[in-house]
């Protein structure tokens, strides 16, 4: 039986997508830090979208 291409579910908005160039990109660009930075966050913390917001406001605070 083959899997059901019309039923794809909802996403996980809970997570950044580490993988994917564009969710990083958008990542980043959300918290006014590089493409960069927000790597080596998900790298770090991994990919829950909670922890990656708190420490990229964290990262925000100490540059200025």
């Amino acid at each position: 039986m083959s899997d059901d291409k019309t039923n794809r579910g909802e996403g996980d908005r809970s997570r950044v997508a580490g993988g994917e160039d564009y969710e990083v990109e958008y990542f980043a660009r959300k918290h006014g830090i590089s493409v960069e930075q927000a790597r080596k966050l998900i790298d770090t913390h991994g990919n829950d979208r909670e922890t990656l917001d708190r420490e990229a406001e964290k990262l925000k605070a100490s540059a200025h």
